[in-house]
């Protein structure tokens, strides 16, 4: 994926917030990246621009040859849904509905069969180790079960490219460390892209890049 002088800011009754100014970043197949930097300085608006769920101002959104920023909005949503995986801070289950249930809603959303997308969706809840939680609904599952089955949700139409935001921030420490290890264990295993939001250094420590965003720019990649 190829950003070139992407701009994004926000208006408010009295100005327009710069977030993002004439950003420019290539991330390539099967990288693991962190970005880092202070609260509130952009690394999520970084993230959703990277994901497709917000549009920059200006600037140009690459995908191997394919310009993402000229499809309207039912294309891009089609794009979003086979090619990126998304993992946030709250995992964003669906209460009411299984654990199965809600790792198929992305299959479905693609029009996958619901026999396909039942198997599909068993095979990677068992992989992350849950196939005895199939059935319980989402409210039932502990903090660490619902971020695994929303990971699971993630992976279940095996994307290129995964986001996350912060993925481990409503987790304690045995099952931060545990998702660390998931992450990259999944990352080998699927060959996809990983692009991770944190302040949690251990996780940054783990990818092959940091990147530091501060006052609207990319300052440094270590």
């Amino acid at each position: 994926m190829r950003l070139r002088s992407v701009s994004k800011g926000f208006n408010t009754k009295d100005e327009k917030i710069e977030i993002l100014n004439q950003v420019d970043f290539d991330i390539y197949k099967g990288q693991t990246i962190a970005v880092v930097g202070a609260s509130g300085i952009g690394k999520s608006t970084f993230l959703h621009v990277i994901g497709t769920l917000d549009r920059p101002d200006s600037g140009s959104l690459f995908f191997q040859d394919c310009d993402l920023l000229s499809m309207n909005d039912e294309k891009l949503a089609r794009f979003r849904n086979k090619k990126i995986g998304f993992v946030f801070q709250f995992h964003h289950l669906l209460s009411g509905f299984t654990a199965l249930e809600n790792v198929m809603i992305p299959c479905m959303i693609s029009r996958v069969s619901r026999k396909q997308a039942m198997e599909k969706a068993k095979t990677v809840i068992t992989r992350l180790g849950l196939e005895k939680r199939l059935y319980h609904r989402a409210e039932d599952l502990s903090g660490g079960e619902q971020q695994r089955i929303a990971m699971a949700r993630a992976l279940v139409m095996n994307p290129d490219l995964l986001l996350a935001d912060e993925p481990t921030g409503n987790l304690d420490r045995k099952n931060s460390s545990e998702m660390h290890g998931l992450i990259m264990e999944l990352n080998h295993e699927f060959g996809m892209t990983l692009v991770v939001v944190t302040h949690n250094e251990e996780l940054a420590a783990l990818m092959q890049k940091k990147v530091t965003i501060k006052e609207t720019r990319i300052i440094s990649v270590d």
